[in-house]
């Protein structure tokens, strides 16, 4: 059985601002089912942006878990995902999901994987999904060469990625903090 697949996400620090943003297209397979998903939303009350990569209603069980254990833990973003990841990787349920997270707020920007992996990336630039290598490389290069904002920079990664990766497209959703 296929699963429905939500794809690329990209986040980026630069300037005292942290962007996080997704792509629209959801697939079944070789199929687009559909164009203008949304597959970032802000938690905690607005303050800690998330994005998911994968199996679409996974992905949806994750954002509630994750922003459950931000609730528990006062909005504390890494020990929020620390402790989601060890649940994931040792609950029976969770261990079955298949999808990843990429999370922001102000200080930090991490990934999320089922395996209990929690990655906070070296030069503050996260992506993960098909399109996901494409916009990072696309992003770095950005971040090098370009006076582009951090929004300007996940919105251009997205769009380089789209149009390199059959499973990204560019209807772009950005949310963006704005870091002490």
């Amino acid at each position: 059985m296929e699963t429905f697949r939500g794809t690329t996400v990209l986040s980026v620090r630069k300037d005292g601002q942290v962007a996080l943003g997704g792509d629209g297209q959801v697939s079944l397979g070789a199929t687009i089912m559909k164009e203008h998903a949304t597959k970032v939303r802000r938690l905690a009350e607005g303050r800690v942006l998330a994005g998911f990569a994968g199996a679409v209603s996974d992905a949806f069980a994750l954002f509630e878990r994750f922003e459950g254990k931000l609730s528990q833990f006062n909005n504390n973003l890494a020990r929020a995902a620390v402790e989601l990841g060890k649940e994931w990787r040792t609950d029976k349920y969770l261990r079955q999901l298949e999808a990843l997270l990429a999370v922001s707020d102000v200080e930090k920007s991490l990934l999320i994987a089922g395996s209990g992996e929690i990655i906070e990336p070296d030069d503050g630039i996260l992506a993960i999904g098909s399109g996901g290598p494409y916009a990072l490389a696309a992003a770095r290069a950005l971040m090098a060469h370009s006076d582009l904002d951090a929004e300007g920079i996940v919105r251009e990664g997205l769009c380089i990625a789209a149009g390199i990766c059959v499973y990204t497209n560019a209807n772009i959703t950005v949310e963006t903090l704005r870091c002490p």
